[in-house]
This record gives C-alpha cells, structure tokens and sequence, in this order.
C-alpha cells in the first residue's frame, strides 16, 4: 500500500513539473486517499495490538 502512495505522489511531482494540471491533480488526490486508507490502518494495528499484546508460549 505504501508503496502506491510513492508512486502516485512521484506522478503527481512529474506532472506538475511538466504542467499536466489534470493529471498531477488526479494523482495528488489518489495518493491523498490511499494514504489516508494506509494511516487508519496503521492505527487499527497499533490499537489492536495494545488491547490483544503478545502472547508468548511457555
């Protein structure tokens, strides 16, 4: 996943040195969402894994 947010955020930077305004507009907004996808992910894990712990085999 995070690897989609670095290649739509480098399309986006390339567009926007070439001045495709659309596309570097549309690929900004892509790599907005999947990011935002990426972080609430990340803090489900993170809550998750504070209320289950670790469980070790003895």
């Amino acid at each position: 996943m995070l690897s989609w947010i670095i290649t739509f955020f480098v399309i986006a930077i390339i567009a926007g040195i070439f001045g495709f305004g659309g596309i570097a507009g549309a690929a900004t907004g892509i790599a907005k969402i999947l990011f935002f996808i990426f972080l609430v992910g990340f803090v489900v894990t993170i809550i998750l894994s504070a209320i289950h712990g670790r469980k070790t085999n003895l």
